[in-house]
């Protein structure tokens, strides 16, 4: 027989389906704006810790991610748009052709058709972001927008979730919640983190180098960051290239011992682990083929979503073995649930409160001063 509850969430399931269709044209704005008030609920928490109504506390949580998401697009706009020049340089000072001798055998690789496909690229991709600029203004209100509702109605949507999930399995809802926080966190603050370290690291070591337009090449080692297990590496092999081509071999050798050790690794060593505390654990090969599918599926915004849908997988995989092979648990598995235990019950208490004085506020704006007595 079917429940009530399972009328509505079918209602709901419906209603998504239809806003989807309705909406996609604005759909990586709604998921993307989505999963930043996610990841930056915790910060409103704080907020409200602190004693700020519902309504201060969203307002400044908004403004954080707006300027995060103005940082975070700042060097890409400077690249297509302020330094494109400077970035067409950098790539026409490469050689055409690159000779590989090996065993008496010489094979030439002509680079210059890579080139032009990677200058027509940019080309195309700054003249869109130029022409598109009131179209992504409006984006950005209703980023902005969307955001704030939702940071503004959390506890509701977030009791309309579970309320359609029955009590016997919120348990896994609530494990997949906080897989896709771990995960979205990793994504935005530990790469971003990564990211202006890079940045900060390989500047000085570009302008040791000589290289032309070193603020470039700075901006894109850390915006290769984001890209999983290759990262500035392929930017550090191309100057390396580069300089064998001019028959440096000593820049090149150098340029690979120093910036593959501090440019590459570096950031990796001295800010993730720092961060991965509060990341989720996942694979990075799982990492890659989530950022890679991610993007070729559904555009730019796969790179979010690609890496969140794989960790979500790798959660309720790792929920599958825990029903079917109950009593298959090592000592470390056993201590990290009594951890993970004790952190729940944290956040518990402090959603706990934050949700009695959501409810407080609610109640207020809800009196009517004219019925007063």
């Amino acid at each position: 027989m079917v429940t009530r509850g399972q009328v509505i969430g079918g209602v709901l399931l419906a209603m998504a389906v239809l806003s989807t269709v309705v909406l996609w044209d604005v759909l990586p704005t709604v998921l993307f704006a989505i999963t930043v008030a996610y990841v930056l609920t915790p910060l409103r928490r704080q907020f409200r810790k602190r004693g700020y109504s519902k309504r201060v506390s969203s307002v400044a949580t908004t403004i954080v991610a707006v300027i995060g998401l103005l940082i975070a697009l700042t060097p890409i706009v400077l690249l297509l748009v302020v330094r494109f020049n400077d970035v067409i340089a950098v790539l026409e000072t490469l050689p055409d052709e690159l000779t590989v001798e090996f065993a008496g055998f010489a094979y030439t690789l002509v680079l210059a058709d890579l080139f032009d496909i990677a200058i027509g690229w940019l080309s195309s991709v700054g003249a869109t972001v130029a022409a598109e600029i009131p179209v992504l203004l409006i984006k950005l209100a209703l980023f902005i927008l969307l955001v704030f509702g939702l940071l503004q109605n959390e506890r509701n949507i977030q009791q309309a979730i579970l309320g359609i999930v029955p009590p016997a399995y919120r348990d896994v809802a609530e494990a997949l919640a906080e897989r896709a926080r771990e995960t979205l966190f990793a994504i935005y603050v530990l790469q971003a983190a990564t990211a202006v370290g890079t940045f900060i690291i390989a500047l000085p070591i570009f302008l040791a180098f000589g290289y032309q337009s070193p603020v470039a090449l700075a901006t894109i080692a850390g915006i290769l960051q984001f890209i999983p297990i290759v990262g500035p590496t392929v930017l550090i092999g191309i100057l390396a290239i580069a300089h064998v081509v001019a028959g440096e071999f000593l820049s090149a050798i150098a340029i690979v011992v120093i910036g593959g050790a501090f440019i590459s690794w570096l950031p990796d060593l001295a800010i993730r682990p720092r961060l991965a505390a509060y990341t989720a654990d996942l694979d990075g090969s799982l990492y890659f083929i989530g950022f890679v599918g991610g993007l070729l599926t559904v555009g730019a915004i796969g790179v979010i979503v690609g890496p969140l849908v794989v960790a979500l997988l790798a959660e309720a995989a790792k929920i599958a073995k825990q029903e079917y092979n109950p009593a298959v648990e090592s000592i470390a598995g056993v201590s990290d649930s009594e951890d993970s235990e004790d952190d729940l019950g944290d956040r518990r208490g402090e959603e706990g409160l934050d949700e009695a004085s959501d409810d407080k506020d609610d109640r207020q704006s809800d009196e009517d001063p004219v019925n007063k007595p």
